[in-house]
């Protein structure tokens, strides 16, 4: 059996966003693109959400949401271990993952800060209303209502609710590992919503060609 990775990042979304965090991102990114034909989910643990508004530069957010968007296109499975309070960079990596495990305490927040009306400046808010509706995160968007943990788990933003969500991870990290093509998957889905049948339709033949070339290869 594998053994189950320690989270190759941990990431507190109280902490200022700074060139640090999208630096440590993007080599997160550099060496999961680097491991040619890996398959081991990369796992990353987020806790915390801004206390306060932060002042952030837009260069240095364009820069945040492009090495997210990475991560978000990888081609491993990625996975989320979720402690309490999730917010600012922690929620935008949260919504970038495939796979989330939090603790029953945990709660988004996808304001900019407690007391505020203020947008987090990263795509939260996007992610958020692409994956459970407009109608389901309507009052955290409006009126910064907080997502407890049994409606995000209703929602299907977490998968499970664990007091340790590590322990939790383990029974699903065997068929995660081995889990070639999910990155193209993943891409397909996402594209689902936004992309004519016509297109669509191309990029799934792509997609199974794809697929039997690397069948053909293995047998071979």
């Amino acid at each position: 059996m594998n053994s189950i990775p320690e989270p190759q990042l941990t990431l507190d979304g109280s902490e200022p966003l700074t060139p640090a965090t999208v630096r440590t991102l993007d080599a997160l990114c550099d060496a999961a693109e680097d491991a040619t034909g890996a398959t081991t989910p990369l796992v990353v643990a987020v806790t915390g959400a801004p206390a306060a508004r932060m002042d952030v530069p837009l260069p240095l957010v364009n820069k945040w949401e492009r090495a997210v968007r990475r991560l978000e296109k990888l081609a491993v499975p990625t996975v989320a271990l979720v402690t309490g309070d999730c917010g600012g960079t922690a929620l935008d990596v949260l919504l970038a993952t495939d796979v989330r495990v939090a603790t029953p305490d945990a709660r988004l927040l996808p304001l900019a800060g407690a007391g505020t009306d203020e947008v987090w400046p990263g795509m939260a808010l996007y992610r958020l209303a692409n994956q459970a509706g407009v109608a389901a995160t309507r009052r955290a968007v409006l009126f910064g209502d907080a997502l407890d943990a049994e409606r995000a788990l209703a929602l299907h933003l977490f998968d499970e609710l664990a007091a340790d969500p590590a322990a939790a991870f383990a029974p699903v990290f065997e068929k995660l590992t081995g889990g070639a093509g999910t990155g193209i998957r993943r891409q397909l889905m996402l594209d689902a919503s936004t992309t004519s049948y016509e297109e669509a339709l191309g990029r799934h033949l792509a997609a199974c060609d794809r697929t039997l070339r690397a069948a053909v290869e293995a047998a071979s």
